[in-house]
């Protein structure tokens, strides 16, 4: 296995005898944490704020963020057409100086039209500078050791919230929200657009045809029913998966813990997230994608069924939190690698964003959906064994998701 610093096998990564460049993995490393960790972080930190400020109504400016993240679900598809031709330079920086912008204009609102506006820009933003840019920079450069490179970014990427939600707060404590935003956006500015226009300059190496692709291309494999089945179940289970996340607090709120108990156990589920990437390598080298997709929705489903039926003790809900989160962890991965170990590299950020638009927008919509349906179902208990089924419902579906070329585990 080649280290992530230096040559890799021409044949395998289209590089030929070209270096893969030195500072992009310390570079998407850095600019995740920080684009995360303000441009999506720093939002529920400051809603309570905001609300309070201006007198918008929170479901209104809740609305604005999940408008946001179906945005950029949508504009992802053109995004990866981009990349795959031109490569993340120009896309990550541009995203970069949207994200800001975006950021400029929230904080100066003079209405809610207006705060609206600035989060529908910020939604293009988070679909040029998030993971799916960065999956497919590092896929393209770093195959065949892809995994261990996009490990190593999504193990920073899940700090942004560590980083990011106590210095918002820090912040709120001496800024009004709006010169906190400013604050954020000046770090976001002085970060990310250098970083993504210096560091990502490499050139764009062709990508070599797989297998899957001698027969066939882009546009039918995203027709294809394996592809179309496993965005149906990573679809399904983002849904279950995002409601469960902003559900947990009021649930354990419902049976009696206090408010400093449930944030720790959702706190402590981003530590089971971390831990989780750390063994994803090792799970790809034993497994086919279809039979842990299979096991890993699986196991979600298994865990929201264990909230939903254990109401205690505390420290058994915690254990679950991290299992929970383990999973997470997994499945984050596994959606950026599995169109590279289905149907290879050609056209990766077509596919790879085409499979993870719908998963995305029902991710938006699944707190609003989460909120407004438990009170008809008699509670959040009820709701996570409704989530538990729809886990189990992508677990299903996530069976039939084996393309007609044989499919094999990862390669060590």
């Amino acid at each position: 296995m080649t280290d992530l610093n230096t040559r890799g096998d021409g044949a395998a990564t289209g590089t030929g005898d070209r270096s893969r460049p030195r500072a992009a993995l310390p570079a998407l490393c850095a600019t995740q944490i920080v684009s995360w960790g303000i441009v999506y972080y720093a939002f529920p930190v400051l809603n309570p704020q905001i609300t309070t400020a201006t007198g918008w109504p929170a479901g209104a400016t809740t609305a604005a963020f999940s408008l946001a993240l179906v945005i950029s679900a949508l504009a992802g598809i053109h995004v990866g057409r981009t990349l795959d031709r031109r490569g993340p330079r120009t896309v990550m920086t541009t995203g970069s100086v949207l994200g800001v912008v975006s950021l400029l204009i929230v904080a100066a609102a003079p209405n809610l039209p207006v705060f609206i506006a600035g989060w529908m820009l910020a939604g293009l933003a988070m679909a040029a500078t998030f993971y799916q840019p960065a999956f497919a920079a590092l896929t393209r450069w770093w195959a065949p050791d892809h995994v261990r490179a996009l490990t190593i970014v999504t193990l920073a990427g899940g700090l942004a919230s560590t980083v990011f939600a106590p210095l918002t707060a820090a912040l709120t404590d001496h800024l009004s929200w709006r010169h906190t935003y400013l604050v954020l956006a000046g770090i976001l500015a002085a970060v990310t657009i250098p970083a993504h226009a210096l560091a990502l300059r490499a050139p764009w190496p062709d990508a070599p045809p797989s297998l899957a692709h001698v027969a066939t291309g882009a546009a039918e494999i995203g027709r294809s029913r394996p592809f179309l089945l496993l965005a149906a179940a990573f679809t399904l289970s983002g849904f279950a998966m995002y409601a469960v996340v902003v559900a947990l607090v009021p649930l354990l709120l419902e049976r009696g813990y206090t408010t400093s108990q449930a944030a720790w156990a959702l706190g402590i589920g981003g530590a089971g997230q971390t831990l989780g990437r750390t063994l994803y390598a090792s799970l790809a080298r034993h497994t086919t994608v279809t039979a842990r997709t299979t096991v890993l929705i699986g196991l979600g489903g298994l865990t929201t069924a264990a909230f939903a039926t254990v109401p205690g003790p505390y420290a058994l809900l915690i254990a679950v939190s991290v299992m929970a989160g383990m999973v997470r962890g997994n499945l984050t991965l596994l959606q950026a690698t599995a169109v590279t170990d289905l149907w290879g590299t050609t056209d990766y950020g077509r596919l790879s964003s085409l499979l993870a638009a719908p998963a995305t927008i029902a991710a938006a919509l699944a707190p609003l959906a989460g909120a407004a349906l438990a009170p008809p179902l008699g509670g959040y208990g009820h709701l996570f064994a409704l989530l538990a089924v729809v886990s189990w419902a992508a677990t299903a579906t996530a069976l039939w998701t084996k393309p007609h070329h044989t499919e094999k585990a990862c390669p060590p």
